[in-house]
């Protein structure tokens, strides 16, 4: 399991019902399943990753979440996930919104693009940052909206939206006291724990 999702499913409770939109090969949700008596649900577009979805058990919809979640009832979860896919969303707010909607709770994470590492390389070279943490030139990214921690707590300020965990992490998803003091400069990857109000 990816590290991030290693800090993820400790804010999941035992037998409840979690959507992952975007889950990938499914990893996250064939764990929560053995390890905690979840029942979930992955919404995916890539062929492969569906394909290994449907190896573990794990139950997926082949669904492009750009165009919403309107085939989900309200409260039909109680934990919905968005990992490491808000940034390459075209309308990442509306899909905030979608989540909280049909699930009690949301966890998002994605790239911070506040970074000291990102700052400093545009900066000094005055073109978008290209490392192992964000591996894309510019012309052929996946991300389109590049987000850091203050803007989406400023995000979730506007909708009224309660953040109940918010932890900083590096590309080795270590943090530390001084991530926490400072994170929107010096963490690497923002992971939330949201709620309405």
């Amino acid at each position: 399991m990816r590290p991030d999702l290693e800090i993820i499913q400790h804010w999941i409770a035992p037998d409840s019902r979690v959507l992952d939109l975007g889950c990938g090969d499914g990893s996250l949700l064939h764990y929560l399943r053995e390890a905690k008596n979840t029942v979930g649900i992955g919404l995916e577009i890539d062929a492969e990753n569906i394909n290994q979805c449907l190896s573990k058990g794990v139950n997926v919809i082949e669904q492009n979440i750009d165009f919403g979640l309107r085939n989900f009832q309200t409260d039909s979860f109680d934990t919905v996930l968005l990992a490491q896919t808000l940034q390459a969303l075209s309308n990442p707010d509306l899909l905030i919104d979608e989540m909280l909607r049909i699930g009690r709770n949301g966890i998002v994470t994605f790239p911070n693009f506040g970074n000291w590492k990102s700052r400093v390389y545009l900066m000094g070279r005055g073109r978008m940052p290209v490392s192992k943490f964000m591996p894309y030139q510019w012309y052929d990214t996946p991300n389109i909206h590049f987000c850091t921690v203050k803007d989406f707590d400023a995000l979730c300020r506007e909708k009224n939206i309660r953040v109940l965990t918010r932890t900083v992490v590096d590309n080795e998803h270590q943090g530390n006291w001084y991530m926490r003091a400072w994170p929107n400069l010096l963490g690497e990857i923002a992971i939330y724990h949201l709620t309405r109000d």
